[in-house]
């Protein structure tokens, strides 16, 4: 017969207080159980003919020692719940009913306590479970090692000089510590030094700058620092004091190319430069309004901390997308900028950067942007983006516009030739401006031109060669192409 050892044991007989009134209970009510008792017989039958109890649980029980009360208890409590399911109930007879009443009558007494001793046993898992989690840290790491080089003829700001074509081999080193308080947060830091150098330094243009390029001059700096929590089941705040940018407030419907350490080799590549405006410290909110749309919102201040500019005076920009998933292998996203004094997106030309001569201290843009994603089957997916940004110079005459457009297509193959791999191919047009009242306008327009594919070795391990092509470099067809190739090994732990 089955009984929980854990409950029935853990039972001793009530101690009986005597009064005038009371007496103590009879001997048969205090006794252990034999195999040769009526109530023994009778619930081991119904339990022959119902299959309501399935024994102890280790086997140790062999019928060939007396049960306590409890112990009988606990096995009686199994056989009536299982007796009572719909379709056993339906069809046990009127005897094996009336003894089984009278059973549960006799132990009523053992029943009710093993009963209460359950709910309060129910009841404590449930608050363990409850409040089971405890602050919890956990150490991330990883490290990029990348030989990379630059071609060309000449330089894109000075035609006489040529472009220095020199290998360079640089590292990038990251840790980070992820610390939980509830289980629904997590408070990030992360240490980063770093040692390679932007391209742009050699071509005399930003489109040639890698996606995981930068020097900290052999110093470790605080990289990020960020809190994020949920706000109920459908909602969740982020503070980021140090580090990243508009865009860690929006998802991304291509996350294949966002990486810097697993992704597209170019800055450009990896996400729409529109969302490249602007710097923390900032604060997002994300909430599903639905499970198939996604609203996300965010605010960044470069001079939040400085009392003589504060947030209203600081360059600053502000981000709403919404992210649509009609079907289970289509995504689409919108996006709205507005940013102040913050166009410089580390991507385009010189002019895209800074379309009004910097004879504007107080630029307004309004950034608007597309992109989609479409899996065509599990493994190859096709994406595209497009970007437009209205600027206006609001402390020039006659508050003068331009109007900048980019765009790009995406594609990818995942798991080609092994697990993990990744061959991407990136087409696109940085940030061009095509109309401006105030000065220049770009007539020529960049192809960037990029492939790259990712050798996922192990878990721990992924070589990434890749080239990019720049034909039209800084928007002028009178530039020479520009060519850029990597070797990018990423450690991660």
């Amino acid at each position: 017969m089955y009984c929980d050892p854990a409950i029935a044991h853990s039972q001793t007989t009530p101690w009986v207080e005597y009064s005038q009134n009371q007496i103590s209970p009879s001997v048969a009510q205090l006794s252990d159980i034999h195999p040769d008792d009526w109530a023994f017989q009778a619930l081991q039958s119904l339990a022959n003919e119902y299959e309501c109890i399935i024994g102890y649980p280790d086997g140790s029980y062999k019928g060939d020692r007396p049960l306590s009360r409890y112990e009988f208890a606990a096995a009686l409590s199994a056989c009536t719940v299982r007796l009572n399911e719909h379709f056993i109930r339906d069809n046990i007879n009127s005897d094996d009913w009336a003894t089984l009443q009278r059973l549960q009558k006799d132990f009523a007494t053992e029943l009710a306590t093993i009963n209460q001793q359950v709910d309060d046993l129910e009841a404590r898992t449930a608050t363990l479970t409850a409040q089971q989690f405890s602050p919890t840290t956990k150490f991330e790491g990883e490290v990029i090692f990348a030989l990379a080089g630059v071609g060309g003829n000449s330089r894109v700001d000075d035609r006489d000089k040529s472009i220095d074509n020199n290998i360079i081999f640089g590292e990038r080193v990251r840790l980070e510590l992820n610390t939980s308080f509830n289980g629904s947060d997590r408070l990030r830091i992360r240490l980063q030094s770093r040692d390679i150098p932007e391209f742009e330094d050699a071509t005399g243009t930003q489109m040639a700058n890698l996606g995981f390029d930068g020097t900290t001059e052999g110093n470790i700096e605080l990289d990020r620092l960020d809190y994020e929590t949920h706000i109920g089941e459908r909602a969740s705040v982020v503070l980021s004091l140090v580090g990243g940018g508009l865009g860690d407030y929006a998802s991304t419907v291509n996350p294949l190319f966002s990486g810097s350490g697993d992704g597209a080799i170019s800055l450009f590549a990896r996400e729409n430069p529109i969302r490249r405006q602007g710097s923390v410290p900032g604060i997002g909110l994300t909430y599903e309004l639905t499970d198939d749309i996604l609203l996300e919102l965010g605010y960044i201040a470069r001079g939040a901390t400085d009392p003589e500019v504060g947030i209203t005076q600081s360059p600053y920009a502000a981000i709403a997308q919404a992210t649509i998933e009609p079907t289970d292998f289509a995504q689409l996203s919108l996006t709205y900028v507005r940013s102040f004094n913050g166009m410089d997106t580390g991507t385009s030309s010189a002019l895209a950067s800074d379309p009004f001569d910097d004879d504007s201290d107080a630029i307004i843009a309004n950034s608007f942007g597309a992109e989609a994603s479409v899996n065509v089957s599990p493994n190859f997916t096709i994406g595209g983006r497009v970007g437009y940004i209205q600027a206006i110079a609001k402390d020039l005459k006659d508050d003068p516009q331009a109007d900048l457009f980019t765009w790009a297509v995406l594609l990818g193959w995942k798991d080609l030739a092994g697990e993990g791999n990744l061959l991407g191919v990136v087409a696109g047009q940085p940030l061009r401006v095509t109309q401006n009242q105030y000065g220049d306008r770009e007539s020529d327009a960049t192809l960037h031109l990029e492939t790259f594919y990712r050798w996922q070795i192990n878990d721990n391990i992924a070589i990434t060669p890749g080239f990019l092509l720049l034909l039209h470099p800084e928007n002028n067809a009178s530039n020479d192409p520009i060519y850029v190739g990597t070797i990018r090994t990423t450690l991660s732990f």
